[in-house]
């Protein structure tokens, strides 16, 4: 009967994990039968390699054939991959009929806990990464952390210069910043009361003449 609750247990938390989590935070229907198809795929191949007569290679020759699966119709980004694992991690436990019925309960909510909170919108929300393309050619990174700060309006903590054109006199930078914040003592494009009592004082001299 155990196993039995622990298909159940697997059946309810894919179904969290997918419409309750992932589809309504990234949109992505055609994600979604990826990751039922694999969940339900790895429970059934770990109860029968558990429960039949079967060699240690085996098994091992199953699930190197389950890691070395790539779709290639679409890119998944790092979020995509994380929910990929935890589907096939509640496959696993709800599919082995020889854990602990509590402990493979607990593994399961602990794991719906962890995606719910590490995936949340509202955590570390103001930190972006990002691909940009500069219109002018830096060829170091100190440059181009200033020119990224002025354009993005934000502290930029690390930046990677992935391609410098000098024919096109582009550069291609990737940037982790935190929007929303500036670093101190850095420049910004408003004008200081410096400069604007000089060039009222430049206009002012224009007119006499």
């Amino acid at each position: 009967m155990s196993i039995f609750l622990l298909i159940a247990a697997d059946l309810l938390a894919i179904s969290v994990l997918v419409f309750g989590l992932y589809f309504p935070r990234h949109r992505r229907r055609d994600m979604i039968v990826a990751f039922l198809a694999i969940n339900v795929g790895v429970m059934g191949v770990t109860y029968a390699m558990a429960t039949a007569d079967v060699s240690l290679g085996f098994g091992l020759g199953i699930f190197a054939v389950l890691s070395i699966i790539r779709l290639r119709s679409t890119e998944m980004g790092h979020e995509e991959i994380a929910y990929y694992f935890t589907a096939i991690a509640l496959g696993l436990l709800g599919g082995f009929p020889g854990i602990n019925q509590a402990v493979g309960l607990s593994l399961m909510a602990v794991m719906l806990v962890m995606m719910a909170i590490g995936d949340s919108p509202r955590l570390l929300s103001r930190y972006r990464t990002q691909h940009v393309m500069l219109d002018t050619a830096v060829s170091t990174e100190d440059e181009a952390r200033r020119e990224l700060e002025d354009l993005l309006g934000a502290t930029v903590h690390r930046v990677r210069i992935v391609k410098t054109d000098l024919v096109q006199q582009t550069t291609l930078c990737e940037v982790r910043y935190e929007a929303g914040t500036r670093r101190p003592g850095n420049p910004t494009a408003e004008p200081t009361a410096a400069s604007a009592v000089h060039r009222d004082d430049m206009l002012t001299a224009g007119a006499a003449r």
